[in-house]
């Protein structure tokens, strides 16, 4: 049972993986450096947890990135 639990386990630690993965294509970052990435989602998360309305901008741009994923 425990092998179970494991390789479920494992397996939604994937999914999560490739889903955010998908993030960066659909942001348009495929080909940056890995260096790039890291060092903009570090600075992103100080940013947004210091800044409510900056916070509040970014979901704003999500949700309408995410609205046109049928066009």
């Amino acid at each position: 049972m425990a092998r179970t639990t494991t390789s479920d386990a494992r397996k939604k630690d994937t999914r999560e993986k490739i889903e955010l993965g998908g993030l960066i294509v659909k942001a348009g970052l495929r080909y940056e450096k890995r260096a790039l990435l890291l060092g903009a989602l570090i600075e992103l998360s100080s940013r947004v947890k210091a800044d409510d309305g900056e916070r509040t901008r970014l979901i704003a741009i999500g949700v309408e990135a995410f609205g046109h994923d049928g066009e």
